[in-house]
């Protein structure tokens, strides 16, 4: 059973970091190519009352930290502090990166037994590891990261789904 949550949280995680330094790709170029200011992209939000870009991408990379951690019965490590726009979401999603390639399977052996705390806005969640990953962990990093997507594509930013999880493909626009 370990490996079934080191590789629903792990593998997961890593997988979609990476997908998440894609779409800050994205966005870099489409800046670029249209003479924007990239402080522009990172400052958007879908909502006035929502977080902007920047926000979304350090939340999901913090959740990654915050769910693999302690199921692996480690204390989650400080998030550091980061330079602010592109340079420092990098070595953030970096950090991360290797932070969860640190974490071994073995570490998640007895990861069926735990029962994980984590602060949500203002409520103490508290559930057996796996609830907590699956029900909790897992959809709060995916809803930021699909956040830091919709807001790219409001903004024009040329995304697919293909970028999205890096498995579909389609044929190029006409």
């Amino acid at each position: 059973m370990p490996a079934v949550l080191y590789d629903a949280s792990v593998a997961v995680f890593q997988r979609y970091l990476v997908q998440l330094g894609g779409l800050l790709d994205a966005a870099e170029r489409f800046a670029q190519a249209r003479g924007r200011p990239l402080d522009d992209l990172l400052a958007a939000r879908l909502a006035p009352d929502m977080l902007p870009l920047e926000t979304q991408i350090v939340i999901a990379a913090n959740f990654t930290l915050r769910a693999a951690f302690p199921l692996a019965g480690e204390p989650v490590p400080p998030f550091g502090e980061f330079a602010p726009g592109t340079a420092g979401l990098r070595a953030w999603l970096e950090r991360c990166l290797a932070l969860l390639r640190s974490l071994p399977p073995q570490r998640f052996a007895d990861t069926e037994s735990r029962v994980l705390e984590s602060q949500a806005g203002d409520a103490q969640v508290r559930l057996p590891a796996r609830q907590f990953l699956f029900q909790y962990a897992l959809p709060n990093f995916f809803f930021h990261l699909g956040i830091a997507y919709a807001i790219l594509r409001s903004q024009g930013v040329p995304l697919g789904k293909a970028q999205f999880d890096g498995f579909h493909a389609y044929p190029a626009p006409p």
